[in-house]
């Protein structure tokens, strides 16, 4: 039995969850969140608590215990209090700055990039720190994953864009003669 999967979800004061078909959707004050469920896991609301089980024992039901319950916990936590990451931006003349829904990000190419933020991210920049936040946790983190491939950080000076609290393997330069 998936240790994950055993642990039952409290619903906190102010959200509401409602199962629709194969599909279970959160409300919060921060927004609302909609995912369809696989048809092997089945799930089950008692009052404010939230319970996830597996049909059979196969592997792919396994699998999908523990993911499945995760993903539904993590649906709750977004549209209660949300999620944020943080990326540093490292390196000489390397900065960011929003423009309305726009990143536009001066890592030393020729020119500046502008990366568009997709519905339900935002994102704030701070002196070398940009400030991503949302309520879908897969959403931001592939937004950041995105946002760090533009100049992923280099091994011989640690330039580019980095998670915060992220270390980079530095590498030893040219040994001079």
């Amino acid at each position: 039995m998936s240790r994950v999967g055993k642990k039952p979800i409290t619903i906190p004061d102010g959200v509401d969850v409602v199962l629709e078909g194969d599909s279970v959707i959160a409300k919060g004050p921060k927004g609302e969140l909609r995912r369809r469920i696989h048809p092997k896991v089945k799930i089950d609301i008692d009052g404010r608590t939230l319970t996830v089980t597996r049909l059979d024992d196969t592997k792919e039901s396994m699998s999908l215990h523990g993911l499945s319950r995760m993903l539904l916990d993590n649906m709750i936590t977004g549209v209660s209090s949300g999620f944020q990451k943080v990326l540093e931006i490292v390196g000489v003349g390397y900065r960011a700055e929003m423009k309305g829904r726009t990143a536009v990000l001066n890592l030393g190419y020729s020119q500046p990039v502008e990366f568009p933020l997709p519905d339900g991210i935002d994102a704030t920049v701070d002196r070398g720190k940009m400030i991503v936040s949302g309520i879908d946790k897969e959403l931001l983190g592939l937004t950041c994953a995105k946002i760090r491939a533009f100049r992923p950080p280099e091994p011989y000076k640690g330039k580019g864009v980095r998670y915060a609290g992220e270390m980079v393997r530095r590498k030893a330069g040219k040994a001079g003669a």
